[in-house]
């Protein structure tokens, strides 16, 4: 882990993603697929990094040649691998996905019998990377199972609610016996963190709303300071105490839909730190997202600020090649 605090220091999920080269039709047609680094706090990571922010990654792999692939990775898109151990009794998680643009993206998790990201425990912690980081985020899949649970909530100690400290609502229910159990876990979650960012399935499950101001104000009611509700095509909203800001999304015709998501956070990272304002960073971030939903893959697809800033001043991304 670099000696000086990171602008970002992210925990959670990392794996390789294999997507398909070939668009329209169900795996099971699919011959040839891209290998790629993906998991959504990897993601974050690798989005805020194109911007030149330092950013570092508390994770595990399997001990195995993926998991190698996966730091040198790490490594290549300027993400500190430091504290991303591997594990020898687990293998490197899998994650394919079928392509029906504009708004289908099947995912297939192979993350049992329980993925190397969710067995970070509280010893692995760099406690004053998390203290001093400049932003801090986590994922509410990473509270889905011990002993990574635990290790969110020491950190979450060691951090004291500082400002910044993030967490991605990040709903995916495959990973949780039940809704119930994800509201409960969640709700104590958000008394430990300053910022949330979610899309309304995921306000539903942490908050009780779907309706995107009413969830903000739900948010800010449990004690969050910046409270981001993703609204897809309708676009954005963002609330604090004093401000409500809502932008539309930027124009794209999608390819896959699933890194948007990271790049929009990745974005958010880097407004934050930049200290911008909140129509600015939302501004910024669609941008971003709707960059990476133009493209197939998610982590090397993350843009750096002069093509966000060529897709603002053109008001829709234009797809390359």
């Amino acid at each position: 882990m670099t000696s000086s605090a990171p602008d970002l220091l992210a925990i959670g999920r990392l794996g390789v993603d294999l997507y398909p080269l070939t668009s329209g039709v169900g795996l099971e047609e699919v011959d040839t697929f891209g290998k790629f680094l993906g998991g959504s706090a990897a993601n974050v990571a690798v989005a805020a990094a194109r911007y030149g922010r330092t950013c570092a990654l508390i994770s595990r792999t399997g001990d195995d040649p993926f998991g190698r692939y996966l730091i040198r990775q790490l490594e290549e898109f300027g993400v500190d691998p430091a504290a991303v151990t591997p594990t020898p009794e687990l293998k490197t998680p899998i994650t394919f996905c079928e392509l029906f643009p504009p708004d289908d993206f099947p995912l297939y998790f192979y993350r049992e019998p329980i993925a190397p990201d969710l067995t970070i425990d509280p010893a692995q912690i760099p406690v004053e990377q998390v203290r001093d980081a400049r932003v801090y985020w986590s994922t509410v899949t990473g509270l889905s199972r011990e002993p990574s649970r635990e290790a969110h909530f020491y950190a979450w100690g060691v951090r004291e609610r500082r400002p910044l400290t993030v967490l991605d609502l990040d709903w995916r229910p495959m990973f949780w016996p039940s809704p119930d159990g994800a509201r409960a876990i969640v709700g104590e979650a958000l008394a430990q963190v300053t910022v949330a960012v979610g899309n309304q399935d995921e306000c539903e499950i942490a908050v009780g709303e779907t309706d995107p101001t009413r969830a903000a104000r739900a948010l800010l009611d449990r004690g969050i300071e910046l409270a981001i509700v993703k609204q897809g095509p309708r676009g954005v909203l963002a609330m604090t105490a004093g401000e409500c800001v809502e932008v539309p999304p930027l124009p794209v015709d999608v390819v896959n839909g699933l890194g948007a998501g990271d790049a929009f956070g990745g974005a958010i990272v880097h407004g934050l730190v930049s200290g911008w304002d909140l129509e600015r960073m939302l501004r910024f971030a669609n941008a971003a997202g709707a960059i990476v939903a133009g493209r197939l893959e998610c982590s090397s697809a993350m843009p750096n600020t002069a093509q966000v800033e060529a897709a603002l001043a053109a008001g829709a991304v234009r797809l390359e090649g």
